[in-house]
């Protein structure tokens, strides 16, 4: 794939660096890189190659949020249109709603969200805006020891965005969530990992490395089927209402994997040998 604001490598194991590419605007936030992103996760949500994905940004800064020197309307929506919840959900995926009044960092974060492949951003410095809140739709975030971290939306009169409204709360709890989106305060990589939205803090030379080594544990002698369902899992785990919607989701994935790379797992167990799976993230059984 050939993209203007993103590069993108693939090593032996398939762990991808996909890098925010747009040095000289700090990586902003663009209506292409946006589409770019989108089209990306759809793309390595079908392709078995791409194993896990690594994000960081090329230069100083990881994504310094919108780009605001866009003429017009910076964030690409229709004025004319006032849209209702009912009338939006139905017209979803329909013109004018699907350009000009969903917001452009939420289908990025959906495509990351439905990717079953483990996604790591590698925050490499200023993460601002949509910078932050697309991070928090990936599964891990690794920080810099100069990465700046901003949900900033209440300086500039508007909300939250890219879905960040049921991703935050669920990473960092209620209370910090409301803080830092109430206080719009710069974060330092401590205070992000003290409020538990990152994992680690790393010096500059080291994150990237760092950030491409744990992915490359998660998928290397693993069953990459396995992996896919246990985000599924994890993720429509913590919204059920009860126990019982965990249990049915599970006993369809154990059944499933179970059968195929299962098999192989014990086999290669009782062999003292490394297994050979060959599940595949593309594709996977209905659970739910």
């Amino acid at each position: 794939m050939n993209f203007e604001t993103l590069v993108v490598e693939t090593d032996a194991d398939g762990v991808t660096l996909l890098t925010l590419s747009r040095p000289e605007a700090l990586n902003a936030f663009s209506v292409t890189m946006a589409y770019e992103l989108e089209s990306f996760f759809h793309y390595a949500a079908h392709d078995d190659a791409i194993r896990a994905i690594v994000v960081t940004g090329a230069g100083r800064a990881f994504c310094a949020g919108m780009d605001l020197s866009a003429d017009g309307n910076v964030f690409g929506l229709d004025e004319s249109l006032s849209p209702a919840p009912e009338e939006l959900r139905r017209h979803l995926a329909e013109e004018p709603y699907q350009s000009g009044v969903r917001d452009t960092g939420g289908k990025v974060a959906l495509a990351i969200h439905a990717c079953p492949k483990p996604v790591i951003a590698a925050i490499n410095g200023a993460a601002v805006g949509v910078g932050a809140t697309m991070t928090v739709a990936m599964d891990l975030r690794l920080a810099s020891t100069k990465a700046r971290i901003g949900f900033v939306f209440g300086r500039l009169g508007i909300v939250p965005e890219a879905c960040s409204t049921w991703f935050l709360p669920r990473i960092v709890g209620t209370q910090q969530a409301l803080e830092w989106l109430y206080s719009a305060d710069i974060l330092t990589p401590e205070a992000a990992l003290e409020g538990r939205l990152v994992r680690s803090v790393h010096e500059p030379e080291e994150l990237v490395p760092a950030a491409l080594e744990l992915a490359r544990s998660f998928v290397v002698g693993r069953s990459s089927a396995a992996l896919a369902l246990t985000k599924q899992l994890i993720h429509a785990g913590t919204a059920a209402p009860h126990p019982l919607d965990a249990h049915v989701a599970e006993s369809i994935a154990m059944h499933y994997t179970s059968i195929n790379d299962g098999k192989e797992g014990v086999a290669a167990m009782r062999e003292k040998r490394s297994p050979s799976f060959t599940g595949r993230a593309s594709q996977l059984p209905r659970i739910f």
